[in-house]
């Protein structure tokens, strides 16, 4: 049976006082979950079970923006552990983008001939619950790449002149301190053919005060053009404080765009996926992928069907402008990846527009009178 991780109650003096409590520091297992009142005492022998194998992180200002009384809150459905992620799919993996298959030294996956993934840390400051790479990342995982591994990582990087763009993620690479995140930058800089830098990151979502003027200016290379990729999945996320460290760096002449996945009680409807791309865009973030939920263990009931998101899209086609459409995207398993699966608006001698009707193309000529 499935327990819910949240159940809808009233707060007593003494709930209160341990919300209050917990209200500084970063809630990392179901007994913090529960003294925040984010979960009822009564589930925490199931959700000790789930962190026994999948890690809890929870920021203060994710909880903040939790409402404990709502049973469907779409916050809390992304962070709170719930029973279902220990019920595996057979076609669920460990490694569903197959990272391991194409890593050639500790660190880096190279899959695309002229682009590579740099893991340079295997934390985050919050773990979400439809992670795909939940089997690798978190306090038990591997910590920060040592000096040793970055060096034969960056090695690797300067011996191939095809490498025009390196991408920072984990774990979350924003959890650096900003003095390792600019001297990585300054490594990264000093390689010739690395044109690009972008860094892969939840932190000016879900731990803004981290993004300081400093931080942000720590990302900037001389002649690289640096990128900030934002992940973030319901509207609701856009919080004050984090619409102001997305305003630092941009104002630092950072490059944002966004990164969102396709969440079964979260996003899959038009409304809050067209308010959710506006917020980004509103906030100088160019909407760039929604992703199809991998096949990660115990991801099950977060998972569309690709015909529901292709649906999706096309709804998203009429009600917003081509700046606020994001990429549809499969990263197909095993390692093969990304490939667009958005609606299809054309076929044999017709197109068809957002409204579902079709229109001959080329159209007939029209005889002049």
């Amino acid at each position: 049976m499935t327990i819910s991780a949240r159940t809808t109650r009233e707060d007593g003096p003494q709930r209160s006082t341990a919300r209050a409590a917990a209200a500084d520091r970063s809630l990392r297992s179901a007994g913090d979950l529960i003294a925040a009142g984010l979960v009822a005492p009564a589930h925490r022998a199931a959700l000790d079970r789930v962190a026994e194998r999948y890690a809890i992180a929870v920021t203060p200002d994710v909880a903040r923006l939790i409402d404990p009384a709502d049973p469907h809150d779409p916050i809390a459905a992304q962070f709170v552990p719930d029973s279902r992620e220990l019920d595996r799919q057979d076609v669920e993996r460990d490694d569903p983008i197959g990272d391991l298959a194409y890593s050639p030294v500790e660190g880096i996956v190279h899959r695309y001939p002229d682009r590579v993934l740099l893991k340079i840390v295997h934390v985050c400051p919050v773990y979400c619950r439809f992670c795909f790479r939940r089997e690798m990342v978190g306090p038990k995982g591997l910590g920060t790449l040592s000096a040793e591994a970055l060096d034969r990582a960056l090695a690797y990087i300067a011996a191939r002149p095809e490498i025009f763009e390196v991408i920072l993620t984990g774990g979350d690479p924003l959890m650096l301190s900003a003095r390792r995140a600019r001297a990585l930058t300054r490594s990264l800089a000093a390689i010739d053919h690395v044109k690009v830098i972008r860094w892969h990151s939840r932190v000016p979502m879900v731990d803004p005060a981290r993004i300081t003027v400093a931080f942000a200016q720590a990302l900037r290379a001389a002649g690289k053009a640096v990128y900030v990729a934002v992940h973030a999945n319901h509207p609701r996320e856009f919080s004050p404080a984090a619409e102001a460290a997305l305003g630092r760096l941009a104002d630092a002449g950072i490059v944002l765009v966004s990164q969102s996945v396709l969440l079964k009680g979260v996003n899959d409807d038009a409304e809050t996926m067209a308010a959710l791309m506006r917020a980004f865009v509103a906030n100088r973030v160019k909407p760039y992928y929604l992703h199809q939920a991998d096949l990660a263990p115990g991801t099950a009931h977060f998972r569309t069907s690709i015909a529901e998101g292709q649906a999706l899209m096309r709804q998203l086609r009429g009600r917003l402008s081509g700046l606020a459409q994001p990429t549809y995207v499969l990263d197909i398993p095993g390692g093969e990846g990304k490939v667009p699966v958005g609606p299809d608006y054309s076929g044999p001698g017709e197109v068809t527009d957002y409204r579902g009707g079709r229109h001959r193309y080329p159209p007939e000529a029209i005889e002049e009178p």
